[in-house]
């Protein structure tokens, strides 16, 4: 008995995420045999739950006399990467962004329109069932009717090459028998989505301690494209960051992802108020919030982060709106009239991330902080409050809301992380690179298993760039593996 229903394909795809569902679609769509592997029993992965693309120059953007200059941000990312980016890569990409957003509809999908996210730029655009409608209603049915070859439960574990290094099959596993079979392929698209959610990797790759760490995502990137292109042979490159995004309530009672939708998290680790770290001192210029990569930088100085608000903001924010939103989940300007009732009920449940006291002695008290240090941090912020001047970091004036009206609440923060940067390099036609800079005949990775856009995060200036390239560099990978069928193998019948 075997797994497949073919014993060879022209192409095998490993991860249904954007970049693994583009990859397969886009290959069929060039005529080839896909099998398209996914791990879990269910498909899409983290793709499931992004908001929108990026893209310069789409019909969208044009339709609402949007426009930003491809060549002014390729500069800004190179440089924001402090050009440990690949300029041809982000050329290529940035150049084809537009067709990406036409292909995406051309199979079905919907936009909401192009937004911008905190102070970048409007390169968003917002497609109308998130990820999971992309994918599920869109890309996959493309895909099946096109005779891709679907296996949920099924994982790859070995990579198969000729003695030049030429991919030559792979072998797969299915997740609850553990029956394995050879399956026969010229050409092997890897897009498993990082390493995020794999403790030892980003124990050994990275700075972090991932104790204070909440991944935000589907839990299936645990470096398995990474692993198997190591062992064949490949270039290891640009590991060592996760992008993050800032503030982020700790709640082991509850799957990570849910509190994305939370007004409570937005008001806790998305505003321009107060944050006193494990001393109870103010240490930076809370306003960094607007560029969260940055945001998560910031609270990862220190050893533990508390967001203070007070009632007065609670119900300033309910009655005119937030400062600042959590993508999609929680608009900018939303009106937060859930916010009380959330708090309140968090409260109740003796959640570990939340503190209320009637006056900011308890609260200290109660956040196991010095009481005397707290009070001076609150009565000098205060006073800037009451100056109009920051006189401490210079936050904008603008945010500088008093903490005067009780009850008080301490939200104790941890740090987002969306994916992890690098693993494999690719070139620009996403062929992985070996420890000599040759590509390995036949492989290819995308999305977050591909280095080359980024240094230590992508820029979040330019919002939707992770999930916009990996739809780019899916289709990519699978306009080029087809490419290097036709031109040095024979394809398949």
């Amino acid at each position: 008995m075997t797994l497949t229903k073919r014993t060879s394909y022209d192409i095998v795809v490993v991860g249904t995420g954007a970049a693994g569902t583009a990859a397969a679609l886009e290959a069929a769509q060039h005529g080839a045999t896909v099998l398209l592997l996914e791990k879990g029993r269910h498909t899409g992965g983290s793709s499931n739950y992004t908001e929108g693309l990026f893209a310069v120059d789409s019909y969208l953007q044009q339709a609402q006399h949007i426009h930003v200059s491809a060549t002014e941000v390729l500069k800004e990312e190179v440089d924001y990467s402090k050009y440990r980016a690949d300029s041809r890569i982000w050329r290529q990409y940035l150049d084809d962004s537009a067709d990406t957003v036409q292909w995406l509809k051309d199979q079905g999908v919907e936009y909401e329109g192009v937004q911008a996210m905190g102070a970048g730029e409007a390169t968003w655009h917002i497609y109308k069932g998130m990820g999971q409608a992309v994918l599920h209603d869109a890309l996959q049915p493309k895909a099946l009717a096109l005779g891709v070859e679907l296996l949920t439960s099924t994982t790859a574990i070995d990579l198969h090459q000729a003695d030049n290094g030429t991919i030559t099959g792979v072998t797969i596993q299915n997740a609850a028998t553990n029956e394995t079979q050879l399956v026969d392929t010229h050409a092997v698209i890897l897009a498993t989505g990082g390493y995020l959610n794999n403790p030892e990797m980003m124990q050994n790759l990275t700075h972090y301690d991932t104790s204070r760490l909440i991944p935000v995502s589907s839990g299936k990137g645990t470096g398995d494209g990474l692993r198997l292109a190591w062992q064949a042979g490949a270039q290891q490159y640009g590991t060592g960051m996760a992008m993050l995004f800032g503030g982020y309530l700790k709640d082991p009672s509850e799957p990570s992802f849910k509190y994305m939708a939370s007004q409570m998290e937005t008001a806790a680790g998305q505003q321009p108020l107060l944050w006193l770290n494990e001393h109870g001192e103010r240490f930076v210029d809370e306003a960094v919030v607007y560029n969260f990569s940055y945001a998560g930088n910031a609270l990862y100085t220190q050893n533990q982060v508390f967001s203070i608000l007070d009632q007065g903001v609670i119900d300033r924010m309910a009655r005119d709106g937030n400062f600042m939103g959590l993508g999609v989940y929680v608009r900018r300007g939303e009106k937060m009239t859930k916010l009380q009732a959330e708090i309140d009920a968090a409260v109740a449940a003796n959640k570990p991330f939340i503190f209320k006291a009637k006056t900011i002695e308890e609260l200290a008290a109660k956040m196991h902080l010095p009481v005397d240090q707290v009070t001076r941090s609150i009565q000098t912020y205060n006073q800037y409050c009451d100056n109009g001047q920051d006189d401490e970091f210079g936050k904008d004036p603008a945010y500088l809301v008093k903490v005067d009206q009780g009850p008080f609440y301490g939200f104790e923060l941890n740090v987002g992380a969306l994916c992890t940067m690098g693993g494999l390099k690719v070139t620009t036609a996403n062929e992985v690179l070996d420890t000599e800079g040759t590509p390995i005949p036949g492989l290819y990775a995308a999305g977050n298993d591909a280095a080359g856009l980024t240094g230590d995060t992508y820029g979040p200036n330019m919002p939707g760039t992770c999930v916009g390239y990996a739809f780019y560099s899916g289709r990519n990978s699978g306009r080029n593996a087809v490419t290097y069928l036709n031109n040095d193998v024979a394809v398949t019948d």
